[in-house]
């Protein structure tokens, strides 16, 4: 069955990094777009990077020059590099991708930044 496999959420101190990996597995003969959006508690969920099947990316403002967004085709994975991450940072991260010309999602891990 075609998912996508979040890992790389956790407890991180202000300032430090995290990478999360989203990784697609199944029966897969195409993978377009992928990203990721994120839902803090009380808030709405929010848009935070893309990138095409041909590389190209797109940030949201709250994250331009402190996330990376990237992927491996090859090993049909996209990686998402924070850096300098903040309190407000602190949200379920949930990675999207179109495989077969279908939407699928992670399973949404968590992401703390926190003393």
């Amino acid at each position: 069955q075609v998912q996508l496999v979040e890992s790389g959420g956790g407890l991180v101190q202000p300032g430090g990094s995290l990478r999360l990996s989203c990784a697609a597995s199944g029966n897969i003969f195409s993978i377009g777009g992928t990203g990721w959006y994120r839902q803090a508690p009380g808030k709405e969920r929010d848009w935070v990077a893309d990138i095409t099947s041909g590389g190209k990316t797109n940030y949201a403002a709250a994250v331009k020059g402190r996330f990376i967004i990237s992927r491996d085709n090859a090993k049909n994975t996209t990686y998402l590099q924070m850096n300098s991450l903040e309190p407000g940072d602190t949200a379920v991260y949930y990675c999207y991708g179109a495989i077969n010309s279908i939407r699928y999602w992670g399973q949404g891990p968590q992401v703390t930044v926190s003393l």
